[in-house]
Order: C-alpha cells, then structure tokens, then sequence
C-alpha cells in the first residue's frame, strides 16, 4: 500500500477511525482531506478512548505526520479543544507531526450560527445538519467567500478581506434570518484568540506532500462519513457538504498527482444512520433498541441514538463501486454474537418489483427491504484472532457478504480496541474457510 484511502461505505459511522489507528503502523503521512467537525472517529487505544472530530486518526502514532488537507473545514476553535484534550492524556502534537495546509479555508462563527437558523427555518423538514456550520461553510466557499489560513500570516489583508465579507454576510444575518449582525471587532477577536493558536501548525503543505512521495513515503488518506452522504453520489440533499469519496484525496489533500493504489471501504456487520434521509432497512421498536444497545450506537459528536437496521447489500454494494473500494473491513461483528437469528436485506422492492441495484434518491422513500436471516452464533468472539476460529455461523455470513459485495473482505473487527481484528489475506481461498 503506497497511496491508501481509507473511507466509509455506508451512511458513514462505520469505524473508520479505529481502522485508520490499525493501519497507520505501516504508513509515514496521515491526510484528511475533507469534511469538518461534524463528525466523529472513535478510537481507542493505550492512551484512553477517544472521539476525533478533526484531527487525523495518526495522531497517536510517534513519527507519523498528520495533514490536514485544502479540503477540510477548519474550525480552529474546536480542533485546538480537540488538541488540548489529547496533548493533556499524554499524546504529543506540535508542528512536527501535526501540520494544516495553508489553502484550508477556516470554518468561522457565523458558520454554526447560519446552519441553526436554516434548520430551525426548515422547522419539520430538516436536513438533519450537526450544527456545525459545514453547509453554510462549503456554500461559502464555493462562492470564493472564505478566508485561508495561510491569510494568518497576513494580518492586514486578513482583516481588509474579512471586513468585505462580514458586510455580504451580515446582511444575509439580518435581512433573511432577523438575527443580529457580527462586528467587524468581534470577528477579529476570535481570529486573534483562535486563529493565533493553529498559526504553527499552518504550512505549505502540498510541497510537503510532493516530497514525500518523492522520497518513497507512505501516505494514508483519512475520509469522513460514508458513500451515501457523498455530496455527488449521496443520498441528496440529506448528504454532507463534501465529497466523501477516495476518488476526492488527492484534490482535497492538496497532492493532485496521487494515484490512490489501495482503497480500503469500511462497513459494519450490521447498519447504523445518524441524521435524516431515508434509510431503506431501518429497525423500530424493541428489536432496534436491542441492536443499539449491544452495539453502544450513539453519535460521537452529537450522542444522538443512532437509527440502526441489518446490514444493507443494495446499499453497501453501491458505496463499494462509488468507492472503488479494492478491499474491506467489517467492523463490529461481535456485536451480532447474541443473536439468535441474523436479517440481511439482500434486495429492494419498489412499485412491486425487486432489485438489487440502488436507487435515485427520490424512488428511496418508495423502497421497502427484502429481508433473509441467517443463523447467529451465541458465543463470545472477541478474543478470536484467526478467521477459521470464528463459529461456523460467523464465517458463513462473512462469506455471504463478501460475495454479495463482490469485494475481498481482508480485516474482521472483533472489538474497539486495536488488537481486536482478524487479518484474512486477499482473495483468500473460501475452500477450508467453513467446516
């Protein structure tokens, strides 16, 4: 694995922080290229648990450096809580393993503020938004109205740029939503406050990535969320603001000239959505309160009850091909262990017809799941290392997903913490993998 993206195949939520602390043993460069703070990666290893918003999943790895790539939402108010709480668990972080690309645009306050205003103006249509300003961020800075880091280190064109926007915004404040405008002073107090504690970590950090790669370095890409909340190829308009996919890493690291040689999709055992939009096989009453507590579902940012349902094959075979995902990680399959009976939605019916292909998003509030069970296994699988120690139920339904996929599953998560994972070799040989 040279250049490897590690991304999410589903609605995101799928553990690939745990996957990106796994793999970055064998990697030197750690990028994320897109998305902001809202969203979590939990990790957890010899320092504690942890849930990283915005700092790079490497971060626990001595001699790794972690990027934070143009394409990120940088909120330098909360990634500098975020680095505050880890440096004070014993984790060391300074410019030479940290390092932000002097292109990222910085998330500012304004930003949370509009997106509360618009989800409350959506009242009972919301997008489902975390609040955390990301729409209103992307929408800025498409229309070329944000401010880069890199203007940290012009403090006088930094303020003659911000006043002109803070005029543009300022009427959209109070003429759309009737909220009070922001100060020109105030704005600039949060950009001394905030913006002055990131300053040392912000670099050219394209240059840094072409050097790398010349000098034969390993570069791991980190991405947020899922294939279904990928702004193109998501479950529109409930989607993020970015785009989630591997084919996006090398724009948004800053590293055009990457060619992505491993992508490696992460998927849970079963299937888990924060937020709104439609989700095909979701779970009620008592059966998804039973799943959701055995797989402690709740959103790392927000804490919110995750919606949860089996394992969608439509839905995971899509975000394998908008991925291009050459091989997966299946996570949390020790969640399953105590039930008896395992639902997979293999297909789905819409208008009376079946298909296994995924829908437009407007025929997704017509589809209804079509659902087969498997048998479960009721022993304990967390201590197991080896793929052929598994029970024989757990290995069947692994090779069922692997073929319904029709991509390798190469790691089986077994547990949260770092060892907790069964290494299957490529395309391994199914004959002798069931008993």
């Amino acid at each position: 694995m040279a250049n490897c993206a590690i991304v999410g195949i589903n609605w995101g939520d799928e553990g690939k922080g745990r996957m990106v602390d796994l793999l970055t043993d064998g990697f030197d460069v750690v990028v994320r290229y897109q998305g902001g703070g809202n969203a979590g990666h939990t990790v957890i290893n010899e320092y504690g648990k942890f849930a990283l918003h915005l700092l790079p999943s490497g971060i626990f790895r001595p001699g790794v450096v972690n990027i934070l790539g143009n394409g990120v939402a940088l909120d330098a108010e909360n990634l500098w809580r975020e680095i505050e709480e880890l440096t004070q668990k014993g984790v060391t972080i300074g410019p030479e393993n940290l390092k932000i690309s002097d292109r990222a645009s910085l998330l500012l306050p304004w930003h949370r503020d509009l997106d509360v205003l618009e989800e409350a103006r959506l009242k009972d249509k919301p997008y489902g938004s975390t609040k955390q300003g990301i729409a209103p961020f992307y929408s800025d800075k498409y229309q070329k109205k944000t401010i880069l880091a890199g203007e940290l280190f012009y403090p006088e064109k930094l303020k003659e740029h911000l006043a002109g926007l803070a005029e543009w915004k300022n009427l959209i404040l109070t003429r759309v939503y009737g909220a009070p405008p922001y100060p020109l002073e105030r704005l600039m107090a949060w950009i001394e406050e905030w913006g002055e504690k990131i300053k040392p970590f912000v670099s050219d950090t394209g240059a840094y990535l072409k050097k790398a790669r010349t000098e034969g370095k390993r570069i791991l890409f980190e991405a947020q969320l899922g294939a279904l909340r990928d702004l193109d190829c998501g479950i529109y308009p409930y989607t993020t603001s970015s785009n989630t996919t591997a084919a996006y890493a090398p724009v948004g690291s800053g590293l055009s000239s990457a060619g992505i040689t491993d992508v490696v999709g992460v998927v849970k055992a079963y299937s888990t959505c924060v937020g709104e939009g439609p989700f095909v096989c979701e779970l009620f009453g008592e059966e998804a309160e039973r799943l959701r507590k055995a797989g402690a579902e709740y959103g790392a940012k927000t804490g919110r009850p995750r919606r949860v349902g089996p394992l969608d094959l439509v839905a995971t075979r899509y975000g394998a091909e908008v991925q291009a995902a050459t091989e997966l990680a299946l996570t949390k399959l020790d969640v399953l262990s105590g039930f008896d009976k395992i639902p997979v939605c293999t297909r789905y019916r819409i208008g009376g017809k079946e298909t296994d292909r995924f829908p437009f998003p407007a025929a997704l509030d017509g589809a209804e799941p079509v659902i087969e069970y498997f048998d479960g296994w009721r022993s304990d699988i967390s201590g197991v290392r080896r793929f052929e120690d598994l029970p024989e139920a757990a290995r069947r339904y692994v090779l069922f997903l692997e073929e319904s996929i029709g991509c390798p599953i190469t790691y089986i998560s077994v547990g949260p913490e770092r060892d907790s994972i069964i290494l299957r070799k490529r395309n391994a040989e199914k004959e002798g993998e069931l008993s």
